[in-house]
């Protein structure tokens, strides 16, 4: 593949699921309060998935720009298009100039300052995820914002907290696939944090987000719909993942954190059925 587009993780697509989920979130739930027309509902939803996708690509040419010399001591990262030399840093950095012209085209959309800012955290702190936590769910006011003009705050503070939860969750299970050559590098995250702790503080976040899902199915007056795809679809979900991954083993905890796009996708399906049914009704 064409290096240029190894930087902007077009092999990759699963980061850009996990950062347009949340917009999609925000933009159900608007839309169902405000029984917008299923056109606008179409446009905006492409408007935000080009929107995660270059903001995604951006970041991620950004993060190789500043980790090269931490990929290179990272098994699974040191063939990564500036770390083994097939793009020099100098034209990585042209390149992500242009990339950041498109996202200031967008600049109503994200939260970009967030996501730009994550790289420089895993040399400061053992919580980068924690940030992350913050900087891929903007999208949920964002979205909400674009179609409403007001916001509930009881709901989306409910949601934001149970998707800070879910980024906690999937990050540091992708972040145990380095930590061998993390620890020699002197890269942080919540992996190395937690030691032996890990499963039940996975565990903890992952009943955070299903409290957060159940409480916005109250606060909104949901329907079975919603309960039936998002909470047990989600609760199913994440009991397959604890039963599945073993930590210990790079690969598993690459299909896992894969696999939390699914989750993504409960969450808007039973939000998006919701939103259906309130077209259908009025």
């Amino acid at each position: 593949m064409h290096p240029y587009l190894e930087l902007m993780r077009v092999h990759k697509p699963v980061g850009t699921w996990l950062m347009f989920w949340p917009f999609a979130w925000g933009l159900s739930l608007a839309a169902r309060q405000q029984v917008i027309p299923l056109t606008r509902y179409a446009v905006l939803f492409l408007v935000f998935f080009f929107g995660a996708f270059f903001t995604r690509s951006t970041v991620c040419t950004l993060n190789d720009i500043l980790d090269r010399d931490f990929d290179r001591q990272v098994e699974r990262c040191k063939s990564r298009p500036i770390a083994s030399g097939r793009v020099a840093t100098k034209n990585a950095i042209v390149f992500y100039l242009m990339q950041l012209v498109v996202c200031l085209a967008l600049s109503a959309l994200m939260n970009k300052v967030a996501h730009h800012v994550y790289p420089l955290l895993k040399r400061w702190t053992n919580w980068p995820q924690a940030w992350l936590g913050l900087a891929m769910n903007w999208g949920l006011p964002v979205a909400w914002a674009a179609v409403a003009r007001s916001m509930d705050l009881p709901v989306l503070s409910a949601l934001l907290s149970g998707s800070w939860c879910w980024t906690v969750l999937y990050d540091t299970i992708y972040a145990c696939q380095d930590m061998d050559d993390d620890r020699k590098a002197g890269i942080k995250s919540t992996a190395l944090l937690f030691g032996e702790w890990i499963l039940p503080l996975l565990r903890m976040f992952a009943v955070g987000l299903v409290s957060s899902l159940i409480v916005t199915g109250l606060l909104t007056d949901s329907g079975p719909l919603y309960y039936v795809i998002s909470v047990v679809g989600v609760v199913l979900h994440l009991a397959w993942q604890f039963r599945t991954v073993d930590l210990h083993v790079p690969n598993s905890c690459g299909d896992i954190f894969k696999a939390n796009s699914t989750i993504g996708f409960l969450i808007w399906a039973g939000l998006f059925g919701e939103y259906i049914l309130s077209v259908y009704r009025s």
